[in-house]
């Protein structure tokens, strides 16, 4: 049989039930509104799947929009939940996937996203006179434009032809090929095939789109999927596009900021592309898309009694006006409107102005920017607006700014931390690896003098500052244990490659038993940390010792072999 089946992706013949379905998402839920019940979860596939019952009344509320949105017609949200503690980890290799994902794509350990299409049409059959369903696609992958993507397809369908419909669909999704870093798949839905290139972390921030595979064995064209994550950006940043400054140091210090939406999707959409401007660095603080008051998390993160949590949170219910009336930072967004021809901008404002129910649209801080605001990119952006641009070339300029920010403020740490390194020469076979050496943030601050972020950004403003209360915030210190371990384990492969090619027989010729065998057993430590990490190390680096230690276990007494081959 071929091991490929068409897709790109090796096909397992041992694959469990539901392994390939599970390797994209970890159920699939219908949230239906009973009269007595209230949100029920009505089916779920597959039906074996494990939801706890706080994570199922969960899903439950987060797949409603509140009362307040007033959605009729069908919508479409995210929302993320905290996963229950103990649960087992789902049956997809994410190990091996996360290896080779970009950061801010790699599955979710403690969180689920979910991803809803909800449907809400006058019902005169029902007794509440409404028909109210959402179709929820739970996942560990934060691949938002393919599964809202898969909804629109499905939905619709769903909602006509109810559970036969649905199980034929998970059955098909059971077929496509696991979803693995660089390589391009189709997954056929429904008649339709979507193509989707998987990011890898070796792909150039910043580069080309999907293009089209040539295709032998389709009987119709695949539907590209040009990014299988990214939103549009422009719109969601539409009414707030001279204050991005603000809202991008914000997040890059993982400050506490809510975003008030008069929608799910609004307020969904807007901490998505909040969270996405840092990219490629990844945001490390807590996020919820969409936030309600019967969420788990509710009294923990509207306490008073201590300071707001590092955590956005996406609300619609004007309840929480008062509720987060101590946090420092908070976007009221209203329904767009239009000032001619452009969309109207909100205004910075006191905090002391967010007291009445009835607030208007925008910005509630007393944050004052370090980094002047790029006056250049706002023109830019107004202007394509008056010239009828369209919406996704809109979203590319913004998001190649966001990135060139992005990267001109990490790139000095990059290469600062680089510096740390020890060098190659210094990795001996017969020591243990040199250390790494510590960061020093004055050390650091007195590289940028000569490489510092005005070397690729002609933004102005307080840097250091900025980089300061950076070194205070979550996302430097998630950032650095990356990188730091990261770095440990090129060390790692170092040494083993350098073990590798040493003269390890000769070494043991003039040496007792007891030093033979106490490095058997630190090479068999190596080889096997080796493995469990899944050190990148040159071609049959490991077989080669694998070989040398048997071969020395064979020089050794017999009465030492069986000890030495169990231990």
């Amino acid at each position: 049989m071929n091991p490929f089946d068409g897709s790109g992706s090796p096909r397992h013949e041992a694959d469990g039930a539901w392994s390939r379905f599970s390797s994209w998402m970890e159920c699939v839920c219908v949230v239906t509104f009973d009269l007595e019940l209230g949100q029920a979860i009505e089916l779920v596939f597959p039906q074996d799947v494990k939801l706890t019952e706080k994570e199922k009344t969960s899903i439950c509320y987060l797949s409603f929009p509140d009362s307040y949105s007033g959605c009729l017609g069908d919508t479409q949200f995210s929302f993320r939940l905290r996963q229950s503690v103990g649960r087992r980890t789902s049956r997809f290799r994410e190990d091996v996937y996360n290896r080779d994902a970009p950061v801010t794509l790699q599955t979710e350990v403690s969180h689920f996203f979910g991803y809803v299409y909800f449907r809400q049409v006058k019902d005169v059959s029902v007794k509440r006179g409404y028909f109210q369903k959402s179709l929820v696609v739970v996942s560990r992958l934060p691949y938002t434009h393919l599964f809202h993507s898969l909804l629109q397809i499905v939905a619709p369908e769903f909602f006509e032809k109810l559970e036969p419909c649905l199980e034929a669909v998970c059955n098909e999704i059971d077929q496509w090929p696991s979803p693995v870093p660089g390589l391009t798949l189709n997954l056929p839905v429904m008649g339709v095939v979507l193509q989707v290139r998987i990011p890898s972390k070796s792909d150039k921030p910043g580069g080309s789109p999907v293009r089209q595979m040539a295709q032998e064995d389709l009987l119709k064209a695949p539907t590209v999927l040009p990014s299988i994550h990214e939103l549009d950006l422009f719109k969601c940043f539409q009414s707030v596009l001279i204050h991005l400054q603000i809202l991008w140091e914000l997040v890059l210090l993982g400050e506490p900021l809510v975003v008030m939406a008069p929608s799910p999707t609004v307020s969904s959409e807007t901490v998505l592309a909040l969270i996405s401007s840092i990219s490629p660095l990844k945001f490390c603080c807590d996020f919820r898309p969409y936030f309600t008051i019967h969420d788990s998390e509710f009294r923990e993160y509207t306490t008073r009694t201590q300071a707001p949590p590092n955590v956005v949170l996406g609300v619609t219910n004007p309840f929480f006006i008062k509720t987060f009336q101590n946090w420092p930072h908070v976007v009221r967004l209203g329904e767009l409107k239009m000032a001619g021809d452009l969309p109207k901008q909100v205004k910075v404002k006191k905090l002391s102005k967010l007291k009445t129910l009835d607030t208007k649209p925008g910005i509630y801080t007393a944050y004052k920017t370090f980094l002047h605001k790029d006056k250049i990119l706002i023109k830019r952006l107004l202007k394509g607006i008056q010239r009828k641009r369209p919406s996704e070339v809109q979203s590319a300029i913004l998001r190649r700014h966001l990135l060139e920010l992005t990267q001109s403020f990490i790139i000095p740490l990059e290469r600062y931390m680089a510096s740390l390194m020890p060098l190659q020469r210094s990795v001996t076979p017969w020591k243990t690896p040199p250390q790494i050496r510590p960061f020093s943030q004055d050390e650091f601050m007195s590289t940028l003098d000569h490489t510092g972020p005005q070397l690729t950004s002609v933004l102005k403003g307080d840097w250091m500052g900025l980089y300061r209360k950076f070194f205070r915030s979550p996302n430097f210190d998630r950032w650095y244990r990356h990188r730091h371990k990261e770095m440990t384990q090129k060390l790692e492969s170092l040494h083993l490659e350098v073990i590798c090619d040493a003269d390890l027989l000769g070494w043991t010729k003039d040496k007792s038993e007891v030093e033979i065998v106490d490095l058997i057993l630190k090479l068999r430590e190596k080889l096997n940390k080796a493995r469990r990490q899944q050190l990148q190390v040159k071609d049959g680096v490991l077989n080669k010792l694998d070989d040398f230690i048997n071969s020395m276990i064979r020089a050794l007494p017999e009465d030492l072999h069986n000890v030495l081959n169990t231990h």
